[in-house]
């Protein structure tokens, strides 16, 4: 009974059969044995696709290096009959078995975390890397890698900085930067379920939760790595300069993002004029507010302009908003009834408020104009946001339809042009 070959030997066994016609035989071998795990999943996909779609993925993730791990298996024992080391196909066993079980064992991490679109990068990048990281140990080459590594090396006073403890420092800081923003999603979904709770200072809490646990995450990782941090303090003075100069900025609107979230002057769903902008506000971000106007449009406001500016709030205490609509009729219309059919108009429309008595739909004489009196409907509605144009559109309509109703006239430019007779006597000079 043959001995089995020790991993890091693998790699060397199969250098030293580089030379040798066998190896040739045992690259044939593998691309049969991918080309019937590449047939088998397509005679299966069908198949597949009556099934769960969780079974579905989780299947097509693992059973092309599943089948061609029992084909590679097959293989190899063919092999042996009429080739003397079979070093390739042995090193390909063990990464076709490792690559199965990282891929399945990923795809079962990341949905057990509700499965989303934005993580299956995630998800293919950790499998692949997983498996590198495998590879290399197998194969031997992890340590040779790992003293090369260490060689490339500078010292910082009495600090010693190697290629391997970057390396080291940016994995464990990157996996603890993803671990606090999981942290961080976490608070924030159980903040915005306290519906008690202002929607501001919900919005607040959260952003300030996240940059407290990015923070403690970065000043946990590097110590944990052996990096003093009495060494960043060099990098923090330049990065107090930079902020002092370059990111002034950007310091500047991150600090007003979070005084408007606290003190409220603005909030998620109010509308604002800034800057010559009008429109609802709907975001508040760490850099900027969003408004978005009522044609649809977006604007972008850094959060700096919302402190040093002027900024008109049309519903921060409340959201009623008045619309007026000024119509003319002729000078012989019945006013009365003209203010009767634009108030039956005014109230016939659902979104007009009716029940409050200091805002009632109102009819003002505004002046005698040129062409027939000026007359105003003044209404309330608490849902700007859901338009104006629309509203007094409808209103518009409806007043059109009952002074056509009434026979009440809206009259038009015109002029009275008298023409008199020359006295007797008088001589006309032509020239």
């Amino acid at each position: 009974m043959t001995q089995p070959i020790p991993f890091d030997n693998l790699l060397t066994r199969l250098i030293d059969d580089s030379r040798n016609v066998d190896l040739v035989w045992q690259v044939g071998v593998l691309v049969a044995c991918a080309l019937v795990a590449w047939g088998a999943m397509h005679l299966l996909k069908p198949m597949l696709k009556k099934t769960d779609t969780v079974w579905h993925a989780g299947v097509r993730r693992v059973g092309f290096p599943l089948i061609m791990l029992l084909a590679l298996l097959f293989g190899r024992d063919l092999a042996h009959v009429w080739l003397i080391g079979t070093h390739l196909l042995d090193l390909a066993v063990p990464l076709l078995l490792a690559l199965a079980g990282v891929r399945l064992a990923v795809y079962a991490l990341r949905y057990a975390l509700k499965p989303r679109e934005s993580l299956k990068l995630w998800e293919r990048t950790a499998a692949w890397l997983i498996w590198g990281a495998f590879a290399l140990h197998i194969t031997g080459l992890l340590p040779r890698i790992h003293a090369a590594m260490e060689a490339l090396s500078f010292q910082s006073g009495d600090h010693r900085f190697s290629l391997w403890l970057l390396f080291q420092a940016a994995v464990v800081i990157v996996v603890a930067l993803v671990g606090a923003l999981a942290l961080a999603r976490l608070v924030e979904n159980r903040l915005m379920g306290i519906t008690r709770m202002n929607l501001s200072l919900r919005l607040a809490l959260s952003k300030a939760a996240r940059t407290v646990l990015l923070v403690l995450a970065v000043l946990v990782a590097l110590p944990a790595v052996g990096i003093d941090l009495t060494v960043l303090s060099v990098f923090g003075g330049a990065l107090g300069v930079g902020i002092g100069f370059g990111l002034q900025k950007v310091a500047s609107n991150y600090i007003s993002g979070f005084i408007i979230l606290l003190d409220r002057s603005v909030r998620i769903g109010d509308l604002v004029t800034v800057d010559n902008k009008y429109g609802e506000v709907s975001q508040i971000n760490t850099r900027y507010t969003l408004l978005r106007s009522l044609d649809g449009t977006e604007s972008i406001v850094p959060n700096e302009t919302l402190i040093t500016q002027t900024v008109v709030n049309h519903s921060l205490s409340k959201p009623n908003v008045r619309i007026a609509l000024p119509v003319q009729v002729s000078y012989d219309t019945d006013l009365e009834q003209a203010e009767a059919l634009m108030l039956e108009a005014a109230n016939s429309h659902v979104r007009v408020v009716h029940d409050e008595l200091d805002n009632p739909p109102r009819v003002y004489l505004k002046e005698f104009a040129d062409n027939g009196i000026l007359l105003e409907l003044a209404v309330w509605i608490r849902d700007p946001s859901e338009g104006q144009s629309n509203l007094r559109s409808d209103i518009n309509w409806a007043i059109w339809r009952r002074f056509k109703a009434a026979g009440i006239e809206i009259p038009f430019p015109q002029r009275v042009v008298r023409l008199t007779r020359a006295p007797a006597g008088a001589t006309t000079n032509n020239p």
